[in-house]
């Protein structure tokens, strides 16, 4: 399978998550069933929450060498030249 037809399958299974569930909380809603909609709600946000506590962000962070520059909305504010203009001099 090609590259672009394993995107296009990931696409469309995707939107039928979100067609089938959109699908199920329009029909709790219809019945009068928002007990269930609250608990499926609390165990998304949970599941959601279980996910990016788990995530491993400090993987893909790329460290500079560089130290930060100071943000020049700051030396204009405070009438400072901006770090531009003081490491041209």
């Amino acid at each position: 399978m090609s590259r672009t037809n394993k995107g296009i399958n990931r696409k469309f299974i995707t939107f039928a998550w979100i067609a089938a569930l959109t699908l199920l909380t329009v029909f709790l809603i219809y019945r009068e069933l928002t007990a269930v909609l609250y608990i499926l709600a609390t165990l998304g946000v949970t599941g959601l929450l279980i996910v990016v506590a788990f995530a491993d962000l400090s993987r893909h962070e790329k460290f500079s060498s560089e130290s930060a520059r100071a943000d020049d909305a700051a030396a204009i504010g405070s009438g400072l030249s901006s770090s531009k203009r003081a490491s041209q001099r």
